[in-house]
């Protein structure tokens, strides 16, 4: 893993989970990004919640990754802890780390910053540390990267950030995706997603979409796509975008949290 380049100190990381195995691994994942500290790795909500109300004189716990399901306990001991401590003076941001899919439009609307899918992946607790951190190093303010400069041929092109509809990586090259064409950029998806914050969504390893652009999510048995751009009938401009298999539930429960009109 790469370790980053961030000027604020490595966040201070509680584990919950009750398998042994999997609070090891995740406590290596966290520990290989270089921007998490694991200062605790417990196997119950009774633990979590004691450590949890002491950093807030003590410890000071900045994150701390939940599964839902805890042994001996409520299938929901993970969900309950967080619906207690959010919102409570100095609460920790609190990542869902779960191998059930189902509870991800309940997280996100309690106020959970990301949700881990069993089996864990280097890339994707590396991408989930990296937005966790430039979310406390206030990277990412709402009006932050007004403008975005790109190249075509020998020329700059100028735009704002609302004509964004996707950022690309593709053959060691980034691409943005407008209204007005495709255009060559000289920054990584990273150094992107860090300067933009929570207006882009990294839906694949290759692509960020720009969370108001979006107009359409399609499944096609295991695949799924997204739709980014302008309007819904035949007349719309946009591009597809592909959603990697083990983010789909991850995107589809951020879509549906500030939504109405399905049953959940």
């Amino acid at each position: 893993m790469n370790t980053l380049a961030f000027d604020t100190p490595r966040l201070r990381t509680l584990v919950v989970e009750d398998e042994w195995p999997a609070r090891n691994y995740l406590v290596e994942l966290l520990e290989g990004t270089g921007a998490a500290q694991v200062v605790g790795a417990v196997a119950h909500a009774d633990e979590a919640r004691r450590i949890l109300s002491e950093g807030r004189e003590r410890l000071a716990i900045d994150v701390a990754f939940v599964d839902i399901e805890l042994a001996e306990q409520s299938a929901r001991a993970g969900l309950e802890l967080a619906r207690e401590l959010l919102g409570t003076p100095r609460a920790p941001l609190f990542v869902f780390a779960t191998a059930h899919e189902q509870h991800a439009v309940e997280a996100f609307e309690l106020g959970a910053a990301d949700y881990l899918l069993k089996p864990f992946t280097e890339e994707r607790v590396e991408h989930c540390t990296e937005r966790l951190r430039a979310r406390f190093a206030g990277r990412a303010p709402a009006n932050s990267t007004a403008r975005i400069v790109a190249r075509r041929g020998n020329g700059l092109v100028f735009l704002d950030r609302d004509e964004v509809w996707a950022f690309e990586a593709s053959e060691r090259l980034t691409f943005v995706h407008t209204p007005h064409g495709t255009f060559d950029l000289e920054l990584s998806l990273s150094a992107i997603e860090s300067s933009f914050g929570e207006v882009l969504k990294r839906v694949h390893r290759s692509w960020l979409v720009h969370t108001a652009q979006v107009r359409e999510l399609v499944r096609d048995g295991s695949d799924t796509r997204i739709f980014v751009g302008a309007g819904l009938g035949g007349e719309r401009s946009g591009i597809w975008v592909p959603v990697a298999r083990e983010r789909a539930a991850h995107v589809r429960a951020w879509l549906l949290a500030d939504t109405r009109g399905l049953k959940r």
